[in-house]
């Protein structure tokens, strides 16, 4: 119908205002009102929260994660309503100038539907971050939020040699994400930091932590050959001994079996 009044118009031809033409006119701009009013009641709080954050720490993180995921599910879905609101908007603006546009008089309809979209340009959503995956962190398990961030950061400094800055984030991830899946590995990396700033002692007590604390963890065979160095070092060779054999006994299919072995011979273990 748009094409057939585009062509009568163009040929010159008068087009009647009718009484049925106006009257649907009205009936959008009264539509598009109601639309509009919707879209201000979104934007309007409703004085009341859902969020009731109480218990242990434990408890509490569960809680808020729960929480954020829902706040960012619905923000997401109301998101999606405006940018509706504001699509179907601008389009029946646009279909109701080309409509009076027809009904008058000298109209160029060349110049009716370029205006901008309700609310201004419509924004391009950002590209989501890509994440680095978690194939690479020795671990099994779900992470909580934050917490890859707050180990690789942890990990990033100690490949940086910040060894003083290592060991407090590691130190700090254990306290925020206590019995985590990645607690073993952030105290092998707690007393690889220690081993940084001369301390021998403490770095062995964080190897001997995550052995005997988590056995069955990927950096288990790790930590045990890290105990064994550290003891030798500290003058218990007997002891470094017994446990650089543990290695190869408890955790046969280890690439730590072999750096075990090396290190029995530099301490010439019998």
């Amino acid at each position: 119908m748009r094409g057939a009044l585009g062509l009568i118009v163009a040929l010159g031809l008068a087009v009647p205002a009718s009484a049925e033409t106006l009257a649907d006119v009205q009936q959008d701009l009264t539509v598009l009102s109601v639309e509009l009013q919707k879209l201000k009641r979104e934007l309007s709080t409703t004085g009341s929260s859902q969020v009731q954050v109480s218990g242990d720490v434990l408890q509490r993180l569960n809680t808020l994660e729960s929480e954020l995921a829902r706040v960012t599910a619905k923000t997401e879905e109301l998101g999606f309503r405006v940018s509706r609101v504001a699509e179907d908007g601008a389009n029946r603006l646009g279909d109701l100038q080309f409509r009076v546009c027809e009904l008058e008089p000298g109209c160029d309809l060349s110049t009716v539907g370029q205006q901008a979209p309700l609310g201004g340009e419509v924004a391009t959503p950002a590209a989501p971050p890509v994440s680095q995956g978690t194939d690479d962190l020795p671990f099994e398990g779900e992470l909580a939020i934050s917490e890859e961030a707050d180990f690789r950061a942890a990990q990033e400094a100690l490949d940086g040699g910040d060894f003083a800055r290592a060991s407090d984030l590691f130190a700090t991830f254990r306290q925020n994400y206590p019995l985590g899946p990645l607690e073993p590995a952030a105290l092998v990396g707690e007393g690889q930091a220690l081993e940084g700033l001369g301390d021998t002692r403490e770095a062995a007590r964080r190897y001997l932590d995550a052995y005997s604390g988590f056995p069955d963890a990927q950096v288990a065979p790790e930590a045990l050959w890290r105990l064994g160095v550290k003891l030798g070092e500290l003058g218990s060779v007997p002891e470094a001994c017994v446990t650089l054999a543990e290695v190869g006994t408890r955790y046969p299919g280890s690439d730590f079996v072999q750096a075990a072995a090396d290190s029995r011979t530099a301490l010439s273990c019998q």
